[in-house]
């Protein structure tokens, strides 16, 4: 399989263009948090890591895809770069990062719960963590690859059971987001209503997969063609960091461990 499946969207893919800037733009706007020794938690093909590397003392990544790691350990050879499944994080002792980024991540993860543990476990006192995440009320349809979503009052609760400085942002778009994601509701609708046997909600994660993948880069392309300016058009500037809200695209949270 292609590392760049619909779900690890990718700058070279024309169509994937606005949710690639979707993603960057949380990186941009999380610059002001970003601060001394800094653990990323799933860096994917490495989309922020010039951005961090502006504002950070040293640069930690993991993440489980092996070839993506080895290539950044040769592009980025002077920080510290890991291939691994977590939780947990056993090999990090505690109190060991000033900053810890998570971006696109907990909704991918079996055991959320031991997973924010160890990022406050291993974050120093006065660190700050930053979790990004799909808004379920602006899920268009089921996500095969993901175990669950959050509303940000889930999150919110999960999070602080371990954390008493929880702060929910999310992050929404100008007319052109909201446009494409409009126009992208109501292909995904037409394509539901060809599902006449409901397989999105029947079929397991591992079979369901595969229709998705196909229909979901149809549909992606389809509206390149359809609307190839807006889709061409839209870059990270299109994005904000807000206050909470129902229509936001994902959630933004910080939290903060206390000194």
């Amino acid at each position: 399989m292609s590392l760049f499946t619909t779900e690890i969207t990718s700058d070279k893919i024309p169509s994937d263009n606005p949710l690639h800037n979707r993603l960057l733009s949380a990186y941009i706007l999380s610059e002001k948090f970003i601060s001394g020794d800094v653990l990323e938690l799933g860096c994917g093909e490495g989309r922020g890591i010039d951005i961090i590397l502006k504002k950070s003392k040293s640069y930690t990544a993991i993440d489980k895809i092996k070839s993506v790691i080895d290539e950044l350990s040769l592009k980025y050879k002077n920080n510290n770069f890991s291939a691994s499944n977590f939780p947990p994080l056993d090999e990090i002792q505690d109190n060991s990062f000033d900053t810890i980024i998570s971006f696109q991540v907990i909704e991918h993860i079996n055991d959320d719960e031991l997973f924010i543990s160890e990022i406050k476990r291993i974050l120093r006192p006065g660190g700050i963590a930053l979790i990004t995440t799909p808004n379920i009320k602006m899920t268009l349809t089921r996500n095969p690859w993901h175990i669950r979503e959050y509303t940000s009052k889930q999150l919110r609760d999960l999070c602080e059971k371990y954390f008493s400085s929880v702060e929910v942002n999310g992050i929404s778009g100008n007319e052109k987001v909201i446009k494409y994601y409009n126009q992208n509701l109501d292909s995904v609708q037409r394509f539901k209503k060809l599902d006449v046997f409901n397989l999105e909600k029947r079929l397991p994660n591992f079979i369901y997969k595969i229709p998705y993948e196909i229909l979901n880069r149809m549909n992606r392309n389809n509206l390149k063609k359809n609307d190839d300016k807006l889709v061409s058009s839209i870059t990270y500037k299109d994005y904000e960091l807000v206050k909470d809200s129902p229509t936001n695209l994902d959630l933004f949270l910080v939290l903060r461990k206390n000194k």
